[in-house]
């Protein structure tokens, strides 16, 4: 592992309504009941990250520590790394503001990562719990974080549009626009994508399928979280009132306002490796095909953790 500082931020606060029963951040995919989150924790602490915070919400957090936490967190002290547990709660918001009474979810991935700000004391990647990037893109965000390009450079994690489709449903992607050098320029936050017989689209609109998509993987600096503050305030200044109950301050569409503003650049670091997660019940099963696949040929060990000691 590297000797310098980097955390891996871990967004497990989501209320999965589209999957139905159960937690799907939960779900048991490995050979021996690993979760897609131990996977991501392995790649993390394998690439040199040796800070893990999991942003829960206080619900799960009882089953949350029973599935994965106590283990991971006796891995991680054996390892030197550490581990930090934040709530993300609706209630949690700017000065001021107040809750609407009806609403009962988080406000999305943008007050997640502030849910947490405390913790963030060194450059950072965020991750959701419920989808598989492959190690190579925790290689690439680490070693881009731990170079000093400046602390308004960041770097996200690029993955190909057509090997992120669900074939149980609709899905909702960031959709990238990049320069000839390879930066960011913005963010097209695309909802109810679905597979169709020549590709994709999104209401009607024929999508290309090697665009450049963004899966909620970022490479950020601590001064992102004062700008990402800002942006909350902001979020809720402009927020029509019928929009109260169903709004949410979200990740990509703050860094797309950020590149627009010229206040940061984004390196779109594109990697190799197949992206696949749950979204959907029916997902499950293709994703245990997919994680037996890697075990198979030796990507990772029956033992998940062996190589790590």
């Amino acid at each position: 592992m590297s000797d310098r500082k980097t955390a891996l931020v871990i967004m497990a606060a989501g209320i999965g309504s589209r999957y139905g029963a159960g937690i799907k951040q939960l779900e048991k995919v490995g050979l021996s009941g690993e979760i897609i989150m131990d996977f991501s924790v392995h790649d993390a602490i394998k690439a040199g990250f040796n800070k893990i915070i999991f942003i829960i919400r206080e619900d799960i957090e009882k089953e949350f520590r029973e599935i994965i936490g106590g283990r991971v967190d006796k891995l991680c002290s054996s390892l030197g790394v550490e581990t930090a547990y934040c709530f993300q709660r609706p209630d949690d918001l700017p000065e001021g503001v107040l809750l609407p009474p009806e609403r009962k979810k988080p406000w999305g991935t943008g007050q997640a990562v502030l849910s947490c700000a405390e913790e963030i004391d060194c450059p950072f990647a965020v991750i959701n719990a419920d989808d598989y990037y492959g190690r190579q893109a925790f290689t690439l965000l680490h070693d881009f974080l731990i170079s000093d390009d400046g602390d308004t450079a960041y770097c996200m994690a690029g993955f190909v549009l057509g090997n992120t489709l669900s074939d149980n449903g609709a899905v909702t992607r960031g959709i990238c626009l990049v320069d000839d050098r390879g930066y960011l320029t913005g963010v097209d936050e695309t909802k109810g994508i679905v597979k169709t017989a020549l590709g994709a689209e999104a209401g009607g609109r024929v999508l290309n399928v090697d665009s450049t998509v963004s899966m909620n993987m970022w490479g950020l600096k601590e001064s992102y979280i004062p700008l990402l503050k800002e942006g909350f305030e902001d979020f809720f200044r402009t927020m029509k009132k019928e929009d109260e109950l169903k709004s949410e301050y979200l990740l990509p569409i703050h860094i797309d306002s950020l590149l627009k503003e010229g206040k940061c650049s984004v390196k779109v670091l594109v990697t190799e490796d197949s992206w696949f997660g749950i979204t959907y019940a029916e997902d499950k099963d293709e994703v245990k095909k997919a994680f037996s696949g890697l075990i198979a040929s030796g990507v990772y060990g029956k033992d998940l953790f062996e190589d790590l000691s």
